[in-house]
């Protein structure tokens, strides 16, 4: 009977030390790489996060035309709908700087984000769910303290929670006022 061919030992322990160092590098940078995505916008201003944002024109015509059409039709709703300390053009400078449209879709900043829920329709429908809350007061609430309420069909956590620190109580005001002015009645 032939005798069984032995394995080369430098064989089984090349693949053993290629397999090691294949693990001592794979874990260390997925795990920089969770890391890097994961803590990139966290304690920093929104000025420094790189966001991206989609919007339904070119950026010529989300920078000028939009302010001339929405200024005349908004003001009147937001005079009647909006906390008489909101001014609904400084809310839109708010809402844009804020990178608000890089998760929501809202019609009047353009903005076609899917992240979080649709501010067209979706205040005016949650702030009625959660308990006939006054719809001013359940957006204000919605950007200050976005765990207060979760809107159907999303989680806790989506929104970030820095805003009701990093914005001005004035900003906040003009902010509600803005969303105010564009909801569908």
């Amino acid at each position: 009977m032939p005798r069984p061919r032995r394995r080369n030992p430098w064989t089984s322990t090349g693949e053993v030390v290629l397999w090691l160092l294949f693990a001592a590098l794979l874990f260390p940078a997925g795990f920089a790489g969770w890391a890097v995505g994961h803590y990139t916008s966290l304690g920093k201003p929104p000025s420094t996060v790189v966001r991206t944002v989609t919007v339904g024109s070119t950026a010529a015509a989300t920078t000028t035309a939009p302010p001339a059409s929405t200024a005349a039709p908004t003001t009147g709703a937001a005079t009647t709908t909006a906390p008489a300390s909101g001014n609904v053009a400084a809310g839109r400078a708010v809402f844009l700087s804020s990178g608000c449209g890089s998760c929501h879709t809202f019609k009047p900043a353009n903005a076609t984000g899917t992240i979080g829920p649709d501010l067209d329709t979706a205040p005016a429908e949650s702030a009625k769910a959660d308990h006939n809350m006054p719809l001013a007061a359940f957006i204000k609430q919605s950007i200050v303290d976005p765990n207060a309420y979760i809107a159907k069909g999303y989680s806790k956590g989506i929104m970030p929670a820095t805003f009701g620190k990093q914005l001005t109580p004035k900003q906040i005001d003009d902010l509600v006022a803005f969303i105010l002015s564009g909801i569908a009645k």
